[in-house]
């Protein structure tokens, strides 16, 4: 007998990568409309940067949606009724994350302290339900890799 999906199950389909009617009936309209925007401002200010690409993770992980040139960016998380963006923070970022410490949001502080650090980097999972989640994330990829000058 099949499970009803909870919140925060991924997308294990694996006959197909997940197009955007799947993630938006799978996240939910409100949770869809910050991944659409996160999105258009990664492809606003890093025009022509990245290419997403699906990855399959099996059946326990899911889809995820990565952004990555030669070093990651970030990977969305599509879940039921919710979506999350990781930003894996290297030594460099780290230090930056710290230096600025007290100008993030408290949330965000305490997800980082959170995270468990491994010899690649800290990878903040971070749940984005609200337009201040996406602007953490928006400041996160920023400090990582300052967008190119537009001219």
């Amino acid at each position: 007998m099949e499970q009803s999906p909870r919140v925060g199950d991924r997308i294990t389909d694996e006959s197909a990568s997940p197009d955007d009617g799947a993630v938006r009936d799978w996240i939910g309209p409100g949770a869809f409309k910050h991944w659409a925007r996160l999105q258009s401002w990664i492809e606003e200010f890093y025009p022509g940067v990245f290419a997403p690409e699906w990855l399959y993770g099996g059946k326990k992980r899911g889809w995820s949606l990565r952004y990555k040139k030669t070093k990651a960016f970030c990977t969305l998380l599509p879940e039921y009724k919710r979506f999350s963006a990781v930003v894996v923070l290297g030594g460099a970022e780290r230090k930056q994350f710290e230096e600025r410490r007290y100008a993030w949001r408290s949330q965000l502080v305490k997800l980082y302290d959170e995270a468990k650090t491994y010899p690649d980097g800290k990878f903040l999972t971070v749940a984005i339900s609200s337009a201040d989640d996406r602007h953490d994330v928006t400041k996160l990829l920023t400090m990582k890799r300052p967008p190119p000058l537009r001219g």
